[in-house]
């Protein structure tokens, strides 16, 4: 028989194991558990290892050594928790091993990538005629988009930069926040772009830029903007924005990483309120949408300049199918992460993802009135789920002494950050997982560290 019943039973076991150990066992491993992985430092084996025995050290060494980002009280960075229907449908993926570049290589990978853009479009109230690529995270999101925009100028100066290349190519002006994330500049740098390039634009004390004070604009910008601050939450003015750029036909990129997902929330859609004016977004998915790593999706409202950007031409690709799944993103071979978009989105439908949305809104409203009272100064304006907090004293070592001792208990993790010029921290809460109880573990593990 092929099917490996020993080791598949062995996997489901682990798998289970690790789910229920979520809410018990500690958010960041111990010091022991990190050390114990050194074991895989070993030379590379000459003759073959049992399938069960390789999968038995990996999880009896790699899973207590594994830091328990997908529970309830991680809440560094802005990761989200990976709902148990995407884990599913990821092993489902794997075990199909289909390429997802070409339609026959798996039709149902590119039928489900074309029914999630048409999800997709439909929650962030698009045109029904953008287009949707199917990527690894912000940076290669940012990148396709990004890329787009360029070819569409180029070609109405009447260039054409895959004969010419970058080197003899019209100038483009780059217009961006002062506080757009780093993986935007990375992404512009990979264009072949440098920050002398760039014209930033002030922000205000929110991390919105200051529309005021952007530069003239003509039909060479690319304009790049948020939704949803990596520090603070805040959204820039994007029906200001937009209107400016419509005027000078300039091109604006919104970077809605978490925040892009707030059209789909019942009591927060009015903070994106003309993101859809924008032409192109880039969103991830492994945030908010809480499906496995890597997934993000880079959206465009131009179809043509993004088929035109990146279609791969062979004589051995076929082209059948309605939607090429390889005319969309930078990669030819890759994941199928579409599957896990569809399965996320079939199970919490649109009322379920803006009912999460709301829930960690909420979370970080609670928990940031809660620091407020037991000696914190919240930094931002609590708008999403993004909270930065540091003491009343303004005493920051003794603050990083607090975070410390927190994460050394295993309750809790939360985020170091650089804001307003200070060395502060971050509570971003982006999980299915987390619930008011995990709040209450994470606040009395603050309040322990406090009084020793």
């Amino acid at each position: 028989m092929r099917f490996d019943d020993e080791l598949f039973n062995y996997v489901l076991g682990a798998a289970k194991e690790f789910e229920n150990g979520l809410d018990d066992n500690p958010v960041v491993p111990s010091a022991d558990n990190i050390k114990a992985i050194e074991i895989f430092d070993e030379p590379l084996p000459k003759g073959k290892t049992k399938a069960l025995d390789v999968i038995e050290l990996l999880h009896e060494v790699g899973t207590p050594a594994t830091t328990l980002s997908r529970g309830g009280r991680f809440f560094g960075f802005v990761v989200g928790g990976t709902l148990p229907v995407a884990v599913a449908s990821s092993w489902s993926t794997t075990t199909w091993d289909q390429n997802p570049a070409l339609t026959m290589l798996g039709y149902v990978n590119a039928k489900l990538e074309q029914v999630s853009q048409k999800w997709i479009v439909e929650l962030l109230e698009l045109p029904k005629t953008s287009a949707v690529g199917f990527v690894t995270g912000a940076t290669m999101a940012g990148f396709t988009a990004l890329s787009s925009a360029r070819h569409r100028i180029y070609k109405n100066l009447g260039y054409d930069l895959k004969v010419g290349g970058l080197r003899n190519a019209p100038k483009i002006r780059f217009i961006i926040s002062e506080d757009i994330h780093a993986t935007n500049i990375r992404a512009l740098n990979y264009m072949g772009y440098g920050t002398d390039e760039f014209e930033f634009v002030p922000v205000d004390k929110q991390g919105r830029v200051i529309v005021d004070q952007m530069p003239a604009l003509d039909s060479r910008c690319i304009i790049l903007i948020q939704a949803g601050n990596i520090n603070s939450g805040a959204f820039d003015d994007f029906p200001a924005i937009c209107e400016l750029a419509k005027k000078a036909g300039a091109w604006v990129h919104v970077d809605g990483a978490f925040g892009g997902w707030l059209k789909v929330s019942k009591t927060r859609s009015h903070l994106v309120k003309g993101m859809e004016q924008a032409d192109s977004w880039s969103i991830d998915c492994h945030k908010w949408l809480n499906v496995p790593y890597d997934s993000a999706i880079a959206i465009c409202r131009d179809r043509e300049a993004m088929i035109e950007t990146f279609t791969i031409s062979a004589s051995y690709l076929t082209t059948d199918g309605d939607r090429i799944p390889n005319n969309f993103t930078p990669e030819l071979s890759r994941r199928a992460r579409g599957v896990d978009v569809w399965a996320a989105l079939k199970h919490l439908g649109q009322d379920g993802f803006g009912e999460l949305i709301d829930r960690c809104s909420d979370h970080a409203k609670w928990f940031s009135g809660a620091l407020d009272k037991i000696g914190f100064t919240i930094m931002n304006d609590v708008v999403i789920n993004q909270v930065v907090f540091c003491l009343d004293d303004n005493d920051d070592a003794r603050l990083k002494d607090i975070m410390d001792k927190v994460a050394l208990s295993g309750k809790a993790w939360f985020g170091p950050t650089r804001w307003h010029g200070r060395d502060v921290y971050r509570m971003s809460i982006s999980s299915h997982e987390t619930t008011k109880a995990d709040l209450d573990v994470a606040l009395e593990a603050i309040k322990e560290a406090m009084e020793e």
